[in-house]
């Protein structure tokens, strides 16, 4: 539990120190963001202001984990160290991040508001995504545990396996499962930060609550409580949980800077990484329908591009919103940014909320 704590607060003592730094060799070198000329007219003003500080995020939680661990093993407290399921999710957090960060310097090369085309996005983020659903089937523990399972899970794996078939049938509908999570989670959150400060404060509420399912998963492990009725098979729980932690506290620290108005965007090189993670600890800690929930807002905002699209096809020209994604669309009705922000966060509060009342909900029913 100290790990959590020691975590959380790296994190955001990194972002809040590290993100100005940054901001300034940003200003310097002139990677500034570029603002689609068919949004709003209020964001011509956002024209210029820092980019890509996702990649203080990701570095953030990097040398919070590795430093945690350090300083666990110091004071006695650490004996296992850095766990498969924690580089995994590293690995994917990171690599997701680097697919941004190419698109958002491809952006400012180019000096123009499209970076890498729709293919080469879709298959830089597949090879990071294979790999991560390969690396999640290996490794088993002395338990015979892998990181994640074939199983398909809501709050802890169901009895339908994606092996039915046969184990190599298995991981390979895996790895096509899993790419879809990863997918379908890095575009929400992408299509989420439009405003200042709102995919940032909605994703830190996700990962907060990934901190408390995953300490209660770690404390009702069938590994602590060996055949006791409602016990989580989860790999690496407390692991899991300081990352959540640290990766949460760095959110929070980076949001010092990215609240309206903001300092610095986090670009697609934290909004890619941030959506592997949330996919990353669904996978890991076995709650991937569950992420459905949790991340409620960020899939409504996704939903309203889909709708709008689908409907504009359709119906030869005709529009459902003023604009998507959701947010721009109450923007456009005379919302100030900040009353969008907020009132969306209330939206994403309740959402984890009920995320994890049905998660602490299940525990309680199944005992």
């Amino acid at each position: 539990m100290i790990g959590v704590l020691i975590g959380s607060l790296l994190g955001l003592l990194i972002t809040v120190a590290g993100t100005p730094l940054f901001i300034k060799v940003l200003v310097k070198r002139g990677y500034g963001q570029f603002v689609r000329d068919d949004g709003p007219t209020t964001h011509k003003t956002k024209r210029g202001t820092p980019t890509m500080g996702g990649a203080v995020i990701v570095f953030a939680l990097i040398v919070a984990y590795f430093l945690t661990h350090w300083i666990l093993s110091l004071m006695g407290l650490d004996n296992a160290g850095p766990t498969v399921s924690g580089m995994i999710l590293l690995f994917l957090t990171a690599g997701m991040g680097l697919v941004g960060f190419i698109d958002d310097f491809t952006k400012i090369s180019k000096q123009q508001s499209l970076g890498l085309t729709a293919w080469a996005k879709i298959v830089l983020q597949g090879v990071v995504g294979i790999s991560f659903a390969v690396l999640a089937l290996n490794f088993p523990n002395e338990r015979g545990l892998t990181p994640a399972s074939t199983a398909i899970s809501v709050v802890r794996d169901t009895s339908v396996d994606l092996a039915f078939a046969g184990p190599l049938l298995g991981a390979i509908l895996f790895v096509i499962w899993s790419n879809l999570i990863t997918t379908a989670t890095t575009n929400a959150v992408n299509l989420t930060d439009g405003l200042d400060g709102l995919a940032t404060g909605a994703t830190a509420m996700v990962t907060g609550a990934y901190v408390l399912m995953t300490i209660f998963q770690a404390n009702q492990s069938c590994r602590v409580l060996p055949g006791t009725e409602g016990c989580y098979e989860v790999r690496d729980p407390m692991d899991l949980a300081m990352l959540a932690a640290m990766l949460t506290g760095a959110l929070a620290g980076f949001l010092w800077w990215n609240t309206s108005p903001a300092k610095i965007f986090m670009g697609d090189t934290g909004s890619l990484a941030l959506g592997g993670a949330l996919a990353g600890l669904a996978i890991l800690s076995r709650t991937e329908l569950l992420l459905v929930i949790l991340a409620g807002l960020m899939v409504v905002i996704a939903a309203s591009v889909i709708i709008q699209v689908g409907f504009f096809k359709l119906s030869g020209g005709r529009r459902v919103f003023l604009m998507a994604p959701l947010q721009h669309h109450f923007e456009l009705k005379g919302w100030a940014e900040v009353t969008v922000v907020v009132r969306f966060w209330l939206i994403g509060l309740l959402c984890v909320s009920v995320g994890v009342a049905l998660f602490y909900g299940e525990w309680v029913l199944g005992r």
